[in-house]
């Protein structure tokens, strides 16, 4: 491993970004992920790459469909109004059954909302990334050297199963600097594409890449072999961190920012001798169904920390499915929660259960 250097989270990204072999990059600035397409405008060109600044959003994410479509690992950067705009081409690229890399580092909405940091774009980018039967792989960091290790995930999950993969950021992860380590041997994997759009020469049969049937029978077929391949996704690829929860009477779900706030409220509850520990997803979508599911006969309550309205409370409620309470604290707006917030939620909780 090289030495640490200090990073901001959305320089963070573009780094590792560039260690995993992305060379192009399609996007438009908004507010909180402008640095991540301002370093990419400048190292790209250093490395024989494409940096391109579209029009709009929605240009941007058809050249990543087209980039994509050849086999290029290509990046895309946003912010959720300009994450909303790209929903239709998501959906192209999933239909395609193309890789590509999306980031959202939220803000605050609806509507332009602000520009704070806000978890508010879970249900857009777990239940409705565009129109159509389609998922994406879903990654939620919560330090910036996870923005580079996710990154670098990324990618490979992109490419082994040909499909677009988000990693659901927010403004304070994607503006804080913490310091980070880059392996400087890694090389990229390395995935089979000889389904890519590369040029036949007349010595195989040319590649079609395309996300029109017009026949419905065909399109079902489609439909449900790309579904099969997320049952696989799902029972391989959960992903989340156990923090305490062997002996937990409470557990939080938090992921993400929020899990960070979590965290410090669990060590502050811990010393005071409550029995509370957290489960942090890292894969939104797989959810980390199966370690929540380890500890529902254990738990007593289950509480979601979210920094919105109550989004991913609902996957922790289908999970529980009535079994256990399940509770919610958040914050919208664009405030961050507090540790001594989320300790209050705790100790009420822990009042309820005595």
């Amino acid at each position: 491993m090289s030495e640490k250097l200090l990073m901001k989270g959305n320089e963070a990204i573009a780094t590792a970004a560039i260690k995993a072999g992305c060379r192009c990059f399609f996007g438009y600035p908004i507010t909180p992920q402008t640095e991540l397409a301002a370093f990419m405008s400048r190292e790209l060109p250093k490395i024989g790459g494409t940096f391109l600044q579209a029009e709009s959003e929605i240009a941007a994410i058809n050249m990543v469909l087209g980039a994509g479509a050849s086999g290029v690992r290509v990046l895309t950067s946003s912010s959720s109004p300009g994450i909303s705009l790209k929903t239709e081409g998501i959906s192209y690229i999933a239909g395609s059954d193309v890789p590509a890399v999306i980031v959202n580092v939220q803000r605050g909405g609806p509507g332009l909302g602000g520009i704070q940091p806000s978890q508010a774009d879970y249900w857009q980018a777990t239940k409705a990334t565009g129109h159509g039967d389609f998922h994406l792989i879903v990654i939620a960091p919560s330090t910036v050297q996870e923005m580079v290790d996710l990154t670098i995930l990324a990618f490979d999950l992109a490419d082994e199963y040909r499909m677009p993969v988000m990693i659901l950021a927010d403004g304070m992860l994607g503006q804080m600097m913490e310091p980070v380590s880059i392996d400087e041997n890694y090389q990229p994997k390395q995935f089979d594409n000889s389904w890519a759009l590369t040029g036949h020469k007349n010595e195989r049969k040319h590649n079609v890449i395309n996300s029109l049937y017009l026949t419905p029978q065909d399109l079902e077929k489609t439909i449900n072999d790309r579904f099969a391949k997320y049952d696989i996704i799902n029972s391989k690829e959960q992903r989340c961190e156990e923090y305490l929860v062997d002996d937990a009477d409470i557990i939080i779900v938090s992921y993400g920012a929020s899990s960070r706030v979590s965290r410090s409220a669990v060590n502050s509850a811990r010393a005071q001798g409550i029995k509370v520990g957290m489960i942090r997803p890292i894969t939104l979508w797989p959810f980390p169904v199966d370690a929540i599911e380890k500890y529902i006969d254990s738990a007593k309550e289950f509480l979601c920390v979210e920094m919105s309205k109550g989004q991913m409370v609902d996957d922790v409620r289908l999970t529980v499915n009535g079994r256990k309470p399940v509770s919610f604290f958040g914050r919208t707006g664009g405030i961050i929660p507090t540790p001594k917030e989320v300790l209050e939620q705790i100790k009420t909780i822990d009042g309820r259960l005595k």
